[in-house]
């Protein structure tokens, strides 16, 4: 199809309806000649757009920029708080019971909601900055050509059909078609995912070529790296490729947590359960000719009673501590459920480049005619060794091969080595600064290799010459005129100029080819990338050409690089292994690297032949089989932004509750979609960090094992608070209904209710947030996705000790009234009783199968404090005049509390007993769920 035949499909607004200028296509300009984009976008390869032409397609188009996220305003926001059907009861009955005139009671329950609205309010992540994050990245200066001039422009002013220049250095400002290139490379990792820079050039490519393959592409918010380019602007804003993953994670669904899904539907339950109580109270009592507006009363107090006021403040609390304690390991979380939600993760995906790698080119193997060695150390500071098979150091100014291999490397190189704040980085060509680093390692930096060989001459690295030539000065020739050429590039290019070797010995020996092809195979087929280098003695930079190299060189040796693993990588990946946790690389990146490093890290076993599945291999894949084989794959190469989104949403489909980690713009789509997202907190993008839940200040994916530790310590903590207050809660609605049902005096009031529910949930129950991690927490599996907060070992073991309340607390207050006491004694025994029960069942409630002994007894300190404090709470209440008239308590004998100690000694060796009966069958994990 000729460009005038190609079709416009993009929406003109009305403004500009009138304005006469060309669309942008839809079709993929790779997939055209540079000089079809040049006639399609009705430009000048030379001059570039006019002015006024450019201020016509500003107009069209818009500024070059990403649009707003929408966010929420902070009223919404705290009204979100209020989004739970159990403050729904409690706002209900807030108001009923001020229409009854009680305000007291009215005033204690809206002050429950308003201090639960405003913890949810202040702890909650402010709006999401993800889309935020990816606007700024594309703002930048660009150089581009109007008018046949020359001009610096803001990267919002470029227009479709602008001419933009490009050097070393630079920050691509839009998708770009390039129409020149000059040894033009571009590091395309935060995009792609692919480590090494990509060399660039002008070819025609098939329009279903990948945009990880587009060599004749620059695309927003990639850098370059090396050489210099002119490119037409095919896409600005939201159609750029960087538009493309904003409009994946503006798309990306908020999902809720497994924490949050739990919960809700546990109030949902308990709110029916609550609204089913109060409303066969009011029936039962109505029905035995009771009055209506008391029984009305009663049945709110009943739901009142039964609700777990402190609930949301409680996992609120419990969530914020998980989050300090997890500061600790360093990991910083944005999200609060987040905290929970890695604790019941199943699946982590993780990204290649930056998470489970250093993201820094690093040397690891020098191979010369005379000798192999091993470099150690990582990343680009310049510590490590050069070690013989025999594990002796080498040294290089013995070996003379390792040591122009060495010097070539590192002296045929346009690349810079800084350390800024303690770290160390590489301005320039990754692959080159790796050079730098491993010279550095035997002596050679730099400055010494600047004086030993001051640089004379260059030719430039091209992509059909494969290699790069520099002319130096040997300042240690005895001859002030002799000059060495170094070179480095494709092994296979090197070979073929090169006649002789250098030995170890400084002489030369024929060289064998195949040994050489011999040993560069061995280490690619390790996941490596070969460079190979050659010297040759020269008298004059006259001689120093393209033609005088075709022949003469001295073979020196190879050098093979990777970017390494971390090395806290392969101790975590088994320990999430053992946890029950599958760990999946996906990566942009080669699927032999990707292949390689799965296999280094223990992510695969090499016995297995396991390859990685590339992307065009998941696009092939029939639908009914795509969940499944996913499932069932570790590593993913040569994956799209797009592609890594339906990975996750296809293990999500599976069940699994997904953790997504990565660091580049690539992948934020991916991290929101996930259940948890987790980004790298130095080395990544501001883009992953504002799309992620938690952010790893380490960039270690060994902190994700510690921070699965803490949130499965967290989802325990809560569920033991859960497991500790409804007893309480269904014992007091119970207490009141049978009450109710038997026409007899209520035993405890409903303002007495709140005191109980409020003091202990502060006093006892938040304590029950600083319970350590119960040893062996990482060796049991994750928890079922499906499984509801309460399995039915504690549904069962709640109605047992809500049962032993009813029953305690029904034979304490008859007894005290038929030994004399006042209703009012009674009633404040009865308050007691519950207060003293949930002190001594708290106990038993810090380890949900081992006995409180075992754990020990006062192994948090939190515990015996709040303990302590309700204490002075229940004196008061009791023996305080004006806490007697506030709550219709009164004064009680010692005898009481002796009755009160007894009852909740009992109830408490029945849970004990109960919890060792049901032990075995919980730790196999054959516990059944109660929806």
């Amino acid at each position: 199809m000729r460009p005038a035949e190609r079709s416009y499909d993009r929406v003109v607004p009305r403004a500009a309806a009138e304005i006469d200028v060309p669309d942008v296509v839809t079709n993929a300009h790779h997939g055209l000649s540079a000089h079809e984009v040049v006639l399609l976008l009705e430009t000048d390869r030379h001059r570039g757009l006019s002015r006024p032409e450019a201020a016509k397609r500003m107009a069209r188009f818009g500024p070059n920029t990403l649009p707003d996220a929408p966010r929420a305003g902070w009223p919404m926001r705290l009204l979100r708080q209020l989004h739970n059907p159990l403050i729904y009861v409690l706002l209900v009955a807030g108001v009923v019971t001020a229409v009854l005139a009680e305000y007291v009671d009215s005033a204690v329950i809206f002050g429950v909601v308003v201090i639960n609205a405003l913890v949810g309010f202040v702890q909650e992540s402010k709006a999401e900055a993800a889309l935020e994050g990816l606007r700024s990245m594309v703002r930048t200066q660009a150089r581009v050509v109007r008018d046949g001039g020359e001009r610096t422009v803001p990267s919002d002013e470029l227009v479709p059909g602008d001419l933009v220049l490009l050097d070393a250095g630079d920050k691509v400002p839009a998708d770009l078609r390039l129409i020149q290139v000059a040894e033009l490379r571009v590091n395309e990792s935060a995009l792609t995912g692919e480590s090494a820079p990509v060399a660039k050039d002008e070819v025609v490519l098939p329009e279903g070529t990948p945009v990880s393959d587009r060599r004749n592409m620059a695309y927003s918010a990639t850098l370059v790296t090396a050489g210099s380019g002119a490119g037409i602007v095919v896409a600005t804003g939201a159609e750029t490729e960087v538009g493309a993953i904003h409009r994946l994670v503006g798309a990306a669904e908020d999902l809720a947590t497994p924490l949050t899904r739990k919960l809700s539907r546990f109030s949902r339950i308990l709110t029916v359960g609550v609204l089913v109580l109060a409303a066969a109270t009011f029936a039962v009592g109505y029905l035995r000719g009771q009055d209506a507006a008391e029984m009305f009363t009663a049945a709110i107090a009943l739901a009142v009673g039964a609700i777990p006021e402190g609930l949301p403040a409680a996992v609120t609390i419990t969530l914020a501590i998980g989050v300090s304690r997890m500061a600790k390991r360093r990991a910083v979380i944005r999200q609060l459920p987040a905290v929970e939600t890695l604790g019941s993760t199943t699946v982590i995906c993780s990204d290649k480049t930056g998470t489970l790698t250093e993201n820094q080119m690093t040397v690891t193997t020098i191979w010369t005619p005379d000798g192999r060695f091993e470099v150690s150390g990582t990343g680009y500071a310049p510590t490590g060794t050069i070690g013989e098979s025999s594990g002796a150091t080498a040294d290089s100014e013995q070996h003379q091969a390792l040591r122009w291999t060495l010097l070539a490397g590192a002296a045929c190189n346009d690349a810079t080595l800084h350390r800024d704040d303690g770290r160390w980085t590489i301005v320039g060509d990754p692959t080159e600064g790796a050079l730098l680093v491993a010279a550095a390692k035997a002596g050679l930096d730099r400055e010494r290799i600047a004086r030993l060989l001051p640089r004379v001459a260059t030719i430039p690295f091209s992509s059909h010459r494969r290699y790069m030539a520099t002319l130096h000065r040997d300042s240690g020739s005895a001859s002030a005129a002799d000059r060495v050429a170094l070179v480095k590039g494709a092994v296979e290019q090197i070979l073929d100029l090169c006649p002789t070797a250098l030995r170890a010995d400084g002489t030369t020996t024929p060289l064998d080819r195949d040994a050489v092809l011999t040993a560069a195979d061995e280490l690619a087929a390790r996941g490596l990338r070969v460079l190979a280098t050659a010297v040759r003695p020269t008298a004059a930079p006259a001689e120093f050409t393209v033609d005088s190299l075709a022949a003469g060189l001295i073979f020196t040796g190879l050098q093979a690089m990777l970017d390494p693993a971390r090395s806290a990588v392969p101790i975590a990946v088994e320990s999430c292994r053992s946890a029950g946790i599958a760990v999946k690389m996906i990566t942009g990146d080669h699927a032999a690297t990707a292949a390689a490093i799965a296999t280094r890290i223990g992510l695969v076993d090499p016995r297995d032949d396991e390859s990685a599945l590339t992307g065009g291999e998941l696009d092939a894949l029939p639908p009914e089989r795509f969940a499944e084989t996913v499932d069932r794959t570790h590593v993913f190469a040569r994956v799209s932004p797009e592609q890594k989104l339906r990975l996750v949403e296809a293990l999500q489909a599976r069940g699994h509750v997904v953790a997504m980690t990565g660091d580049g713009v690539n992948d934020a789509p991916a991290l929101r979609q996930a259940d948890i997202g987790v980004a790298m907190g130095a080395g990544g993008t501001e883009v992953a960090k504002d799309a992620a839940d938690m952010v790893l200040i380490d960039d270690d994916f060994a902190t994700i094992e510690a921070a699965v530790e803490e949130g499965r310590g967290v989802f325990d903590n809560l569920v033991k608070f859960i497991t500790w207050t409804l007893p309480t809660n269904i014992g007091e609605g119970l207490v009141l209904l049978v009450a109710i049902a038997a026409g007899a005096a209520l035993p405890i009031l409903p303002t007495q209710i709140l005191w109980i529910n409020m003091t202990t949930a502060v006093a006892l129950g938040l304590m029950l947030a600083f319970e350590p991690k119960e040893p062996a927490i990482m060796t049991r599996p994750p928890r079922d996705p499906g499984q509801p907060l309460m399995t039915g070992s504690l549904v069962l073991r709640t109605l047992l000790v809500s049962t032993l309340l009813v029953a305690g607390t029904w034979w304490l207050f008859e007894w005290e009234l038929a030994h004399g006491a006042s209703l009012a004694e009674a009633r404040t025994a009865a308050v007691n009783l519950f207060v003293v029960v949930e002190a001594f069942y708290l106990f038993s409630c810090r380890s949900l199968t081992h006995s409180a002994w075992r754990i020990g007894l006062f192994s948090n300190p939190w515990i015996t404090g709040g303990v302590a404090l309700q204490a002075v709470g229940q004196v008061a209440i009791t023996y305080l005049p004006v806490m007697n008239t506030v709550f219709d308590t009164a004064p009680i004998a010692v005898d009481s509390w002796l009755r009160i100690a007894a009852i909740a000694a009992v109830a408490s060796a029945v849970v004990a007993v109960d919890k060792r009966l049901r032990r075995p069958s919980r730790s196999s994990g054959t516990t059944q769920s109660i929806e």
